[in-house]
């Protein structure tokens, strides 16, 4: 008998792969047939702190009017109030997620500081979900600022929100640092559940023809599977939290390259998008296939099987140049 479960943080998950934030994850229907196609977890769509704080600040204008003739009314709002419309419809999606559905339902937060609004993962537990991902990016481009204070405000936003919440907390970070594994290593022991490797952002592109600047690619190919896979077997035997890998994992043979690399989970959305959501059950299918074939009983059975510190050759891992592949390499004719 195949046993797919897993670990995730203190969530305990009936399968490994879980459907990552994404349009594919704002509606109940959608949540659903997710379920019923095998996910063992649902990431909802990513809420944005600019989001949040647009409607705090509308809030504080209309308590700022003269119909709030106490000062004081402004330093409860943070405490008894709530910001309106599209995050009341966020708590409202987590409430009703988390009556249809069985699997954990994870919220995520898109952010990038940490003032103003880390009061509101309160409500996002209060409403039921079962974790929160916050999904951080600070794109190191200040010329000002040292590689410290960019990274401070990692540290900032992860303490307040941990002061907020006792629910498992899940932070999704890109690969944008200049000391990554030490990086990742202060982040993990700051008492967080895991680590989300790594997070997919806007990258721009020219139109040579219009002279516009558009959007590059959305989604993601199984190209894009190297970097987490790298990172995560690097990591994985060293960390004090789990490791879930994200972006490129379109297929059964990429959910077990990164569970061999030592993965707890993988996170899935673009291949959704490709292949629709019953490409779940093809993948969980085939997972339980070469298990089966393998001789595997359970993911324990091989998780970190090939991550760095259990290779026979570690130093594959951290070459960065491609010299022995080049070698004799020729052209397509």
């Amino acid at each position: 008998m195949i046993d797919l479960s897993t670990k995730y943080g203190r969530l305990n998950l009936h399968s490994p792969i879980i459907a990552g934030s994404s349009g594919l994850t704002d509606n109940i229907e959608s949540l659903k047939e997710l379920e019923s196609h095998g996910a063992g977890a649902v990431v909802l769509k990513s809420l944005f702190e600019e989001e949040i704080l647009r409607e705090m600040k509308a809030e504080l204008n209309g308590m700022s009017s003269s119909g709030f003739i106490y000062p004081e009314t402004l330093e409860f709002y943070d405490y008894f109030d709530g910001p309106k419309e599209s995050t009341a419809d966020y708590l409202e999606l987590i409430r009703n997620a988390r009556k249809e559905l069985k699997i954990p339902v994870i919220a995520s937060i898109n952010c990038i500081g940490a003032e103003y609004w880390t009061y509101f993962p309160k409500q996002i537990e209060q409403a039921g979900a079962d974790a929160l991902e916050l999904n951080i990016f600070n794109l190191p481009s200040d010329l000002n600022k040292t590689a410290e204070e960019n990274e401070k405000v990692y540290f900032d936003i992860i303490r307040q929100v941990k002061e907020q919440v006792k629910i498992p907390l899940f932070i999704k970070l890109s690969f944008y640092s200049s000391r990554l594994g030490s990086f990742f290593n202060e982040i993990s022991k700051t008492g967080i559940d895991g680590l989300v490797l790594f997070n997919r952002f806007y990258n721009p592109d020219i139109d040579i023809d219009k002279l516009e600047i558009t959007s590059g690619a959305v989604l993601s190919t199984p190209a894009d599977i190297h970097q987490s896979l790298r990172w995560i077997a690097i990591l994985s035997d060293q960390l004090s939290c789990c490791l879930i890998a994200s972006t490129g994992v379109h297929s059964a043979e990429g959910v077990i390259k990164q569970i061999l690399a030592g993965a707890c989970a993988v996170q899935v959305a673009s291949t959704l998008y490709k292949n629709g959501i019953k490409h779940l059950n093809k993948m969980t299918a085939e997972l339980k296939t070469w298990m089966s074939e393998k001789g595997f009983e359970k993911l324990e059975d091989f998780r970190g099987m090939l991550s760095q510190q259990k290779s026979i050759d570690p130093a594959l891992y951290s070459r960065v140049q491609f010299m022995k592949y080049f070698r004799g390499f020729k052209p397509e004719p």
